[in-house]
């Protein structure tokens, strides 16, 4: 099976590209994937006019299933209502059937108002374990904000605040993909038994360490993981082959020493 990653989409912004979404999309059509994941910064600013065309472009995805979460950049300027009102929730939880193999899927808004920060939230962690519980073949969350230090991205000032408690939540939860945005390189990480996957952004000349726009294709079949990084309309090359079940000394789920109280108990008395 296949998933294409993009994000970072700044329609309206001063070096947004619509030749390079529309290129970019026409490529990800051909290819067929499974499942299109839009990681966040639809638009540059939130502002009414802004999401429409974000709409109108996003809409030639030709994919049945595809996932959006809103970024830092579309919750600006109250934004986040537009989010909803335009594409509809902000979180997802969704179980699919593709290619053979049962995939839980859990997107979650990281954003905040009118902040480039992010933040997952304990009142979502339940919710995360609720949408990955029971059987699946794959396990893939979502989110725009990111969960480990991307390299050559500059000072990093605004990954998300409790990515300490969240990574250890989709350790536990044996979540084997975690897919984002935001700081315009693409990356991968693995850590723990996941994979972290980053992708760039796909239709603007707001670059860092890596210079050119750029999306993902992960590729899933035979008990490996490939993610291939794409520029619109020119070349592409490996972010690396993995294997998709971790050795267990490596991945340690199970063996977290991190400990969280019982739901519905309270430490704050004792």
């Amino acid at each position: 099976m296949r998933i294409a990653q993009l994000s970072d989409v700044h329609v309206g912004g001063a070096r947004y590209h619509q030749d390079l979404l529309r290129t970019a999309i026409e490529e990800i059509n051909a290819a067929e994937p499974d499942i299109v994941v839009v990681a966040g910064d639809l638009t540059d600013e939130g502002y009414p006019d802004q999401y429409p065309e974000a709409a109108q472009e996003l809409g030639a995805i030709a994919c049945e299933n595809v996932v959006l979460v809103p970024g830092n950049h579309d919750a600006r300027n109250v934004g986040y209502l537009l989010f909803e009102d335009t594409f509809g929730t902000r979180d997802t939880r969704l179980r699919l059937r593709c290619a053979g193999l049962e995939i839980a899927l859990v997107a979650i808004d990281s954003s905040k108002p009118d902040l480039d920060e992010g933040e997952i939230g304990r009142e979502h962690y339940g919710w995360i374990e609720e949408g990955f519980a029971g059987e699946a073949d794959l396990r893939v969350f979502v989110c725009h904000h990111h969960l480990m230090p991307v390299p050559g991205t500059g000072r990093e000032r605004n990954q998300v605040l409790d990515a300490g408690d969240v990574i250890s939540l989709l350790r536990q939860l044996s979540v084997d993909l975690v897919l984002s945005g935001h700081r315009h390189v693409p990356y991968v990480w693995p850590v723990a038994g996941m994979f972290i996957v980053h992708s760039g952004t796909v239709s603007t000349l707001r670059t860092r360490g890596f210079a050119h726009p750029a999306y993902n294709m992960i590729t899933i079949e035979g008990g490996r993981i490939a993610v291939e990084l794409r520029i619109p309309g020119g070349g592409h090359q490996s972010l690396g082959e993995y294997p998709r079940d971790w050795p267990e000394e490596l991945s340690a789920r199970h063996i977290d020493p991190f400990v969280r109280a019982t739901r519905g108990e309270s430490l704050a008395n004792d």
